[in-house]
């Protein structure tokens, strides 16, 4: 077993351990991947102010997200699929996620059912939900969500059409994966990955197959799936959603200032600054690039929160010194996840804490609450809020 002290680590062995379509899957962005490669190298642009002879001493990283007590300011992004990465995949990134103390949000396409993640933590987590033409579907979902105690809602903005994934068209990715020669093959030289999945009966897209009227199997799930991503969103459609629910929501999706200016009329508790993870709109700006601007235009208190890019602790600090309150962490965990399961997103969260924590200290700041703008070198601070 290899030493591992970086989330680079857990990439290569999620590389190894997975068959490709899935890891694909993963580390993959939209078209020609410039905004996918944005999100890693502007980070790099943003450099740190280092402070020497301060007490450093009992150091706390911990604060509040949505209200909640967490342990960091980070919470695991919705990702989808993640039973295909590891057996029960979701189950094992909540569990770890409830021990280290911060936020698990499950995913509408995951292969675990809301239900079950519910039985497995005994905790309440937040629920991504994707807009749906199908309001009978959504009105069943929320009200699932309900009963299993889901504290918040998620709501993803950014795909009401789907970008292009060069990888996912050429490898003709499903979930499950078609029983092709290629795909047997690729099976075959992944065991222990194929064993874990004969051994567990979520191996399909839980929240939908048995809940959505008429998606019985694979054919019918691939035909609800493409006909529901709902084009006619708008605003309105937006608030409908959130008086639904009747409890907090995030807004997922929001990468431009006018749009956030704009969410804040619809009663939403927080935005997620996010561009999928590069994965939709290529040619974008990068999050922590559209960031400052957007904290501008929502003022200094109203929560903002921002994912794609972050997969270290120094990468969140610059986020928080940045403008956001918090971060989520998407492909850092799931890297872990495929390279050893529950025990593997622990290790990322653990990665993640050790490296804010030092980092944090090298800059001469013992309290996560008073990381801010002045934390970045001097040339940097007019990109922060």
């Amino acid at each position: 077993m290899p030493v591992i002290t970086e989330i680079e680590d857990l990439r290569r062995l999620h590389r190894q351990r997975v068959p490709r379509m899935f890891y694909d899957y993963v580390d993959v962005g939209a078209w020609t991947g410039s905004t996918y490669r944005a999100n890693r190298a502007d980070f790099g642009r943003i450099l740190l102010r280092q402070r020497v002879a301060r007490n450093i001493e009992n150091r706390n990283l911990a604060t509040t997200m949505l209200g909640q007590q967490v342990s960091m300011p980070l919470a695991l992004a919705p990702v989808g699929l993640l039973g295909m990465q590891h057996p029960d995949g979701e189950i094992c990134a909540a569990r770890a996620a409830l021990a280290a103390g911060v936020p698990f949000t499950l995913s509408t396409m995951s292969m675990c059912s809301i239900e079950d993640v519910a039985r497995a933590t005994g905790a309440p987590f937040w629920f991504q939900l994707y807009t749906l033409r199908d309001e009978e579907f959504l009105d069943s979902v929320l009200d699932r969500a309900r009963r299993a105690g889901v504290s918040a809602l998620v709501l993803t903005l950014d795909l009401t059409i789907q970008g292009q994934r060069h990888k996912d068209l050429k490898n003709r990715m499903t979930a499950p994966p078609r029983m092709t020669l290629p795909n047997l093959i690729d099976i075959a030289m992944h065991p222990r990955w194929a064993l874990g999945m004969l051994r567990t009966r979520r191996r399909s897209f839980g929240n939908i197959v048995g809940h959505a009227r008429g998606v019985t199997n694979l054919g019918d799930l691939m035909d609800w799936t493409s006909r529901q991503f709902d084009q006619r969103l708008d605003w309105a459609r937006v608030e409908q959603i959130i008086r639904k629910w009747g409890g907090p929501v995030i807004l997922k999706g929001i990468n431009d200032p006018e749009d956030a200016r704009r969410a804040l009329d619809t009663g939403c508790a927080a935005i997620l600054v996010s561009n999928h993870g590069g994965r939709q709109l290529d040619g974008a700006p990068s999050t922590i690039r559209a960031l400052p601007l957007i904290r501008r235009a929502v003022g200094p208190d109203f929560p903002l929160y921002l994912d794609s890019g972050i997969q270290s602790g120094q990468e969140a600090l610059k986020a928080i010194a940045s403008g956001a309150n918090g971060v989520f962490i998407g492909r850092a965990f799931t890297y872990g996840l495929g390279a050893m399961g529950q025990k593997g997103v622990e290790t990322a969260l653990t990665i993640l804490r050790r490296e804010m924590d030092i980092t944090m200290a090298l800059c001469g700041v013992n309290d996560i609450r008073n990381f801010g703008p002045e934390c970045l070198w001097p040339g940097d601070r007019g990109n922060a809020a």
